[in-house]
Order: C-alpha cells, then structure tokens, then sequence
C-alpha cells in the first residue's frame, strides 16, 4: 500500500509517499517539499504570523492534492517545535484544520527523538546491539538511547540549529566572542542532558540522522546523497572540530559554496557543527554513522506495523523511557504527553 507522512519542520515542510506491505522494507515513490522556515515568520511575540500562516496552509493543500493524485491510501500529518513552540501554536493548528482538512498532530521533542530512534534501530537491525541517535533539527536537538526497537531514554533539549543561529549567531561572519558565547551554551545544556544516559552504559552503534548531520558528514569527505541511500557515510569527530573552525571564520555567501550546503541552510551550518562537535564530546566519541532513515521513517514504519495488526486485538500503550507511545497511531499519535 502506499503511505504519506507530512513533516512541518523548522526549516522545511516536506510530504513523502512511500509503497510498503508486509515483510517489504518501505520504498520511497515520490516526494514533495518546500523550504519554509516557520522561526522567520514570528513576531515580537513569538506567534507565527499571517504571512506564515498563509504560507503553511498552501503548502498542506498541495501536499493533501500531491497525496490524492499519486494514490496514497493513508496520510500521516506532523509538527514539531516550529508550531509547538510558538505563542499561537494551538490557533494555527486549528486554522490549518479548518481551511485543509488536515489536523496536525503536535509532538513533543522527545517523541520526535524516539520515534526517530526506531527508524534507526530497523535500518542498523538487531545487530547493531544498544544504539545512541542524535538528531538536530532546527529548534531543538534530539537524544535517544536503547537496546529495543523504542529507546530506554528519549530527551529534546532547545540546541536545534536554527534557533541557535537566530539567538546567538546574528552576525555575519559571526565575531569570535558570539562563537565562544554560544559554545559555552552549548556545552552546559549538553553536559546536562547527556547525565541522563549515564546509567545506560556505553553504546555499541552511535548515529546522526537530520539534514545537518547528513551536510556534515559531505563536507568531511562522504559520498553526496546521488550515490544512493546504501553507502556508508561517517563523520569523525577530528574532521567535525577542523570543519567547525572552518565555518566559524566564513561568511553566509561562502558556505553556500560548499559540498553538501545549500543556500536555505548555509547560515545555519555553523550551529549545527558546534551541537553536532559538543554532543560527541559529551558522549566521548570519536565517530558517527549517518543514518538515512530518521523521523518521517519511524511515524511511517510505526504506522504500516498498526496497520498489519488492525484486524487483531489493538496492541496496548508502550512506555518508552519518560515516553508514553500509542502504537494505535489513529486519530493521535501518542496516548500520552511526554512528562520529562
């Protein structure tokens, strides 16, 4: 059958259909996107403003026409911290849903973080053994740890690129003080978070799913996205550190240069380095695989695994860490609100 999933990102807004039946990985059919950064559109209050609305609901009625033309038979539609945490996030919702007839379903940061750690424990397998998966999104940054198909711990914290930029990083090349600011903000809230995986012990695999990671990881060397989903890609912390420097002493117009950036992100990259450098620091390692699958996988793969049971006895809520999940991913996602 053939699924869609609606991402509202920070940075993008993006609808992916893919073809899936049972025992059959999920193959991508078809795609469509746009680049809408949602944090660009606040206003001194913090809410989103018309313009941004009326962008956004044009968006969702392509993506809903996109779907129906190409023969989805199940939609899946989400936000994340781009809506969750604007002043009139609630309104927006509502209006989308009155003018579209698509209701986003709101999720929490560390939902988003575990529903990404199963996209990444299906495509590593059992193999793998305990996984840690970092993600960085463009409000927030994602931390999920475990040996299971859900994580045993999944923490958000507010390190997403984006918002980093936008708070610390105005200036363009950023000056060297803004940089060491933002470092040190980095590093405290990272050392925080990363105590809470202290009682899981070292993991086997460690992996960065997210846009920024994937850019990383080209700039140091890995293979572009046109060599396909299957090639191995790594970042090393020792090219991360160099290329963080690197970044940090470019301006805006420069990076757009650069393999692997593009221009909707180039001012953004540097952010994202320095979370990216800080959490391998905190986590004491020296290595990362880029996963290609992330959280649009994870709400399809958790969606087609409800779908193949519908005509059994519903599966039962699974506690996930401080995550309570809702296997039955029907009129809401999750049964309960994250409670970190």
């Amino acid at each position: 059958m053939r699924l869609g999933v609606l991402d509202i990102g920070s940075n993008t807004v993006h609808l992916l259909l893919v073809d899936a039946h049972a025992g059959a990985r999920p193959v991508p059919f078809a795609s469509h996107k746009r680049s809408l950064q949602l944090v660009a559109h606040l206003d001194a209050d913090g809410a989103i403003t018309d313009q941004g609305q009326d962008e956004l609901i044009s968006f969702v009625r392509e993506a809903r026409k996109f779907a129906d033309r190409h023969g989805a038979e199940d939609f899946l539609a989400f936000c994340t911290s781009a809506i969750r945490e604007s002043a009139n996030g609630a309104a927006v919702l509502q209006r989308v849903k009155e003018e579209t007839a698509v209701a986003l379903q709101e999720l929490s940061g560390d939902q988003e973080a575990a529903m990404t750690f199963q996209a990444v424990r299906r495509w590593y397998g059992w193999s793998a053994g305990s996984i840690l998966n970092l993600d960085i999104g463009g409000g927030s940054f994602e931390m999920a740890m475990g040996a299971d198909e859900l994580p045993e711990v999944a923490i958000s914290v507010p390190l997403g690129a984006g918002r980093l930029t936008r708070d610390w990083l105005a200036e363009d090349p950023p000056s060297a003080k803004s940089v060491k600011d933002v470092r040190r903000y980095i590093r405290g809230t990272m050392k925080e978070a990363a105590t809470e995986f202290a009682a899981l012990g070292e993991p086997h695999l460690v992996a960065g799913t997210s846009k920024t990671f994937r850019s990383l990881a080209r700039l140091a060397g890995a293979a572009p996205s046109a060599a396909g989903p299957f090639v191995g890609r790594e970042l090393r912390l020792e090219d991360l550190s160099l290329w963080t420097k690197r970044l940090a002493a470019m301006s805006v117009k420069d990076r757009v240069n650069l393999d692997g950036v593009s221009e909707a992100r180039a001012a953004q990259v540097l952010a994202g380095a320095l979370v990216a450098e800080a959490a391998l620091k905190a986590f004491r390692v020296d290595s990362i695989k880029i996963c290609p699958w992330a959280l649009r996988e994870g709400l399809l793969l958790r969606r087609f695994d409800t779908l193949m049971f519908e005509a059994q006895e519903p599966m039962p809520a699974v506690g996930v860490g401080h995550v309570q999940l809702n296997s039955a991913l029907q009129d809401t996602p999750w049964a309960g609100r994250a409670a970190l």
